[in-house]
């Protein structure tokens, strides 16, 4: 059983950036994949950007060059560097982790980033 609490959300104008913030705490060594979903309302969630531990990231297209995925494996916690943001961009966004094999999962609660004028 893996716990995650994400930070960093919030208010934002378009063209400005974010940091989300989200650290691990129990079974962290079975974890495999960290990243980040997110999900707007009366849309599905969707893949934002994820990591393995062999070093392995992908970023969705409308993340690419926009949106950098690091993590710390030392201290359990993955963020997600938000640049240029646009109003498309707005959504929770939901910390994610899977375990080797893919037997497990869980989730954050989410955090609100808004992108307006």
């Amino acid at each position: 059983q893996v716990q995650l609490v994400e930070s960093g959300g919030g208010l934002v104008q378009p063209g400005g950036s974010l940091r989300l913030s989200c650290a691990a705490s129990g079974s962290t060594n079975h974890i495999n994949a960290m990243g980040w979903y997110r999900q707007a309302p009366g849309k599905q969630r969707e893949l934002v950007a994820l990591t393995t531990t062999g070093g392995s990231t992908i970023y969705a297209d409308s993340a690419k060059g926009r949106f950098t995925i690091s993590r710390d494996n030392a201290k359990n916690t993955v963020s997600l560097q938000m640049n240029s943001l646009k109003p498309e961009d707005t959504a929770v966004y939901y910390c994610y982790t899977e375990s080797r094999g893919g037997t497990f999962a869980s989730w954050g609660q989410g955090t609100q980033v808004t992108v307006s004028s």
